[in-house]
């Protein structure tokens, strides 16, 4: 019976596993495949149908299936030019080599339009070798100009129409993963929120707040994903059904995580204040157990379930409460008990949230922002402004194309047989940045060399009629394992290889070759991000800095005029809110890419992250305005109004001294007293704490400015 249990358990964390149904997909195509070629009997012709069933599924987005109709034939359609041109001007070297790099500049430049078309691009690309690939196997048997394009075609349309099936069966299973994933980001922030709490001597705050920061960089990735899936269903209709409620359970982690960034009064002041009392260790115990409850919310959205009540959560609560009263009782700073009256009143909107007592308005604009470009004229103009040598895209296009050119001409000059592996790792391997670049690399010479020492194994133990069935489960491998562990997809996919080789050839003469061209086409790209165009060279974190505190002053003007007419959380407050997120959360990748360069540590790296620091403090005392947001009287909502809009005005100041590449002027022209207060409106007194609270991060923000900027 516990046999039996376990199982179960073990069936239902497997439905709940986020790429089950990728895989699933997968091992149905190739499966078939496989299946095919063993009642045909035509070994050699599934080879080129397996390679268009993988890239098909490359290119998969997860769309609900009408779009998902629209991708695939447009992915179809780039898939034949690339196939056909490859299949005719392989012969014509130099035909050959001006067309691989113009359509790979073309392609990656195309990725600009939005995530879907970046998808294809990638995915055609990664055909187009696969065409060389197939070719090259054939061993230059008379196949035809059209047939082995044909058979890849036959292959990625195999899939292609599972993967419709699959959608129209299960249009909603894609959002629900996508929500598990935003509420398990969630958790982790929660967790990296309670680490806040804890009143320890010699605590780093700064490491803190950097960690803090690399969380909700992945939380609003989340955001961001979900919301793109959302989009794809919902379009421009009214969500109904089940759409309908996923989309109220988006809005809930968007007000979650506004919530969790907020910062009601300086962390390190609060351990200071309260080291002897044990309020603070009771809220990060509370935030602990609400972290466990977000992770208890992704399974249930895995596994179409629903989560009881939670009596560890009420519990802790009430002791939050407790503690919070007796402070009463001794002689504190009014400033500090407000902040954590605001404290327990965000813990206890989470708590409400996650429990489900609080239903979010059901007239409430729920329109979401559709990135994708709205016409013709739209879409060239995103591509048009990437054509810049200061585009990330530009660049990485430049470099790509370059990189996977010299592959070819190191192919035709030193290893014609099988020398096509060069460049598919130099396309796998050459990443946008330089970090990814070599994480990337090291796991693919890793993952081939276990690969290799596997196929061999597997060729010396296993007859030829079971490696066919190999084959399948090898790719099903890959997928499964391609965004988390790329080393062991790496081994997987040269254990294809090997095995798809060995069914018409011979196994062991790839071997040899695909270890020194895996070698060739990682020193390729590798050269490639240091010397064409590093990214480095490109870094203006000036602007994006100026950009940071734009988003934030747009997000507290949205902020304050809610104070006088009440909480609406409107498409412009969720836009500029997203927008605040969205820059903080650049700044972090994009400071933690520059961390990994070349050069050891940087000039300015140390006030660099400082300044990250501060901004996500900033924007914490930001959040808290936009958690406690309701109707304030008349007298006090013109006090936050003027305060608030010399806030605004500090930080455009700022923000225009950085993109001036000037010294800034620090907001010393309108003083504040942080501990002001409004006879009896305690609601008025906090805000207008944490807008005291906002211009001392803006004066600090102007000093690091200062002290960035080159004499």
């Amino acid at each position: 019976m516990k046999q039996t249990s376990t199982l179960s358990s073990y069936w239902f964390r497997l439905l709940g596993y986020d790429r089950f149904a990728e895989c699933v997909r997968v091992l149905l195509a190739l499966g078939g495949i496989v299946v095919y070629g063993l009642v045909s009997g035509e070994l050699a012709a599934i080879i080129p149908i397996l390679l268009g069933a993988i890239a098909c599924a490359l290119a998969e987005t997860e769309d609900q299936w009408r779009n998902r109709l629209i991708t695939l034939l447009v992915t179809l359609a780039c898939f034949t030019v690339a196939a056909v041109a490859v299949e005719w001007l392989l012969p014509y070297p130099v035909a050959f080599a001006i067309g691989l790099w113009l359509s790979t500049v073309l392609l990656v430049m195309l990725g600009a339009l939005s995530g879907r078309y970046s998808t294809i691009a990638g995915a055609t690309l990664i055909l187009a070798v696969y065409t060389m690939l197939a070719s090259d196997l054939a061993g230059g048997a008379p196949t035809g100009l059209l047939l082995e394009p044909a058979r890849m075609l036959a292959g990625a349309a195999w899939y292609g129409v599972l993967s419709l099936l699959w959608s129209a069966l299960s249009p909603q299973q894609a959002v629900r993963h996508a929500l598990a994933r935003l509420f398990n980001a969630l958790a982790d922030q929660l967790d990296g929120k309670a680490a806040l709490f804890l009143p320890l001597r010699g605590r780093d705050d700064q490491a803190l707040q950097l960690e803090l920061a690399r969380r909700n960089e992945n939380v609003v990735t989340a955001l961001n994903d979900t919301r793109l899936m959302l989009i794809d269903r919902i379009g421009s209709r009214r969500a109904r059904g089940a759409t309908a409620v996923l989309l109220q359970r988006y809005f809930m982690a968007q007000d979650i995580h506004e919530r969790i960034n907020s910062s009601h009064y300086p962390y390190d002041a609060l351990a200071t204040a309260f080291f002897h009392s044990d309020v603070l260790f009771r809220c990060e115990h509370l935030l602990r157990l609400q972290a466990s409850r977000c992770r208890q919310l992704a399974d249930a959205l895995r596994r179409r379930s629903r989560i009881g009540r939670d009596d560890d959560v009420e519990a802790a609560f009430a002791d939050v409460r407790t503690s919070i009263e007796s402070l009463r009782q001794t002689p504190h700073e009014p400033a500090l008990l407000r902040a954590l009256d605001g404290l327990a009143s965000n813990l206890a909107a989470i708590h409400d949230l996650l429990d489900g007592k609080v239903l979010l308005d059901r007239h409430m604009e729920s329109t979401l922002q559709d990135p994708a470009p709205q016409s013709l004229a739209d879409a060239w103009a995103r591509i048009r402004a990437q054509f810049s040598p200061r585009a990330p895209r530009f660049r990485h296009a430049i470099r790509l194309a370059t990189a996977l050119l010299a592959g070819d001409v190191v192919m035709r000059l030193l290893h014609p047989q099988h020398g096509y592996w060069i460049m598919m790792t130099t396309l796998f391997v050459c990443q946008p940045s330089y970090h990814a670049t070599w994480r990337v690399l090291l796991q693919r010479l890793g993952g081939t060399i276990a690969g290799l020492v596997i196929g061999w194994a597997a060729l010396n133990s296993i007859t030829p009629q079971w490696q066919l069935p190999l084959v399948a489960l090898t790719g099903v491998a890959f997928f499964a394992a391609r965004h988390r562990r790329y080393g062991v997809a790496t081994a997987m996919i040269t254990l294809f290889v090997i095995m798809l080789v060995n069914q018409v050839g011979d196994g062991y003469a790839v071997m040899l070759p695909r270890l020194l061209d895996t070698l060739a086409g990682a020193a390729i790209a590798a050269l490639a991000i240091h010397f064409i165009l590093p990214d480095w060279q490109a870094r203006q974190p000036g602007q994006l800095l100026a950009d940071t505190l734009h988003s934030d002053a747009r997000y507290l003007a949205r902020i304050l005029p809610q104070y006088r007419s009440g909480r609406h959380d409107d498409l412009d407050y969720r836009i500029a809110r997203r927008d605040a997120h969205n820059a903080i959360a650049a700044l972090s990748g994009l400071l933690g890419q520059m961390l990994r360069e070349p050069g050891g540590k940087h000039r300015h790296d140390d006030v660099l992250l400082r300044f990250l620091t501060a901004a996500q403090v900033l924007l914490g005392h930001l959040s808290t305005l936009g958690s406690h947001r309701q109707v304030l009287s008349a007298d006090a909502v013109d006090a936050v109004m003027q305060r608030g809009g010399q806030a605004v005005a500090a930080l455009e100041r700022v923000a225009d001294a950085l993109q001036r590449s000037a010294q800034a002027a620090g907001p010393a022209d309108h003083p504040d007293d942080p501990t002001e207060a409004v006879p009896d409106d305690d609601a008025a007194t906090l805000v207008l704490n944490q807008l005291a609270l906002v211009r001392g991060q803006c004066r600090k923000l102007a000093d690091l400015t200062a002290e960035w900027q080159p004499a």
